[in-house]
């Protein structure tokens, strides 16, 4: 038979309020409902809950320590001397079992012991829109149960979302935990946000930007094809309209806002530059 203060992980000097204190926190660390996969859950919080009842009360406590009971409370069976027989052998005789102890059992069975539901931790990934924007995602639990999550505008990455009652369900009447979720944001460098409008910067090449042509423009929901004019310069700012963050329902969205950054190739091209130096003599420009 398992030693009950064992079981709560206390020593046999322990005081009441440790006790207490130890159980609570082996409830939630051991709370069936953590480990839906383990048959042996159950059992194993039962015989803590015993354990318990019968060393946080005091006089199932003294029953205990003098070996009336085990530590589910029951009585066991044990041998006291009982005189000596003609030869001098000590004689024993076992307790008798006590009448009443089956009744009052059932009624300590009956006073559970109320213990809070634990809070449960859940991860939630949100792009940069989704978490300026707010919204409505939802995410699974451990019992299949999908919970619906409000994200509020604005929301911050590590943040925490407190739904509750969402947890733990509470033992003997104790209340629910809550479900924790813990907000993680994709921070995209390449966009800036000024109110419902976002801001980028795309690369175009020397053709682009002299003769015009189509070119790959990030967006917050994908890329996009845009058209660049012809004789286009860094710093050409063109607009992908409704392309920018949602208002509240119903709302107009933000526009977005695409700066153009002609870049040159990257290996030296002799035949761009004797075109350019023509070019340059042509016009009269400065060249080395």
């Amino acid at each position: 038979m398992k030693d009950a203060y064992k079981i709560l992980g206390v020593a046999k000097s322990a005081t009441a309020e440790q006790i207490k204190s130890a159980y609570r926190k082996a409830a939630r660390e051991r709370h069936p409902d953590l480990d839906p996969g383990n048959p042996w859950a159950e059992d194993d919080f039962k015989e803590l809950t015993a354990a318990y009842e019968v060393l946080s009360n005091a006089e199932q406590r003294k029953r205990y320590d003098d070996g009336e009971i085990d530590a589910t409370g029951q009585p066991r069976a044990q041998e006291r001397t009982s005189g000596y027989d003609a030869k001098g052998k000590a004689k024993t005789r076992r307790w008798k079992k006590d009448p009443f102890e089956t009744f009052r059992q059932k009624k300590r069975q009956e006073k559970t012991v109320t213990v809070d539901g634990a809070n449960v931790n859940y991860s939630l990934k949100l792009t940069a829109a989704e978490a300026l924007e707010g919204g409505t995602k939802y995410i699974s639990m451990t019992n299949g149960k999908r919970l619906k999550v409000a994200i509020p505008k604005g929301t911050k990455d590590g943040q925490v979302l407190r739904l509750k009652s969402q947890g733990m369900p509470g033992m003997g009447g104790g209340t629910p935990g809550d479900a924790l979720v813990v907000v993680s944001v994709d921070q995209d460098a390449r966009f800036r946000y000024d109110g419902r409008d976002v801001h980028v910067e795309v690369p175009v090449g020397l053709a682009e930007a002299v003769l015009g042509g189509k070119v790959t423009a990030p967006t917050l929901n994908g890329e996009v094809s845009m058209t660049v004019p012809e004789n286009s310069n860094t710093g050409t700012v063109l607009r992908l309209k409704g392309k920018g963050l949602k208002d509240d329902a119903g709302g107009t969205p933000g526009d977005q806002f695409v700066t153009l950054k002609v870049v040159l190739p990257k290996k030296p091209d002799p035949e761009l530059r004797k075109l350019v130096e023509d070019w340059a003599k042509k016009t009269g420009a400065k060249v080395p």
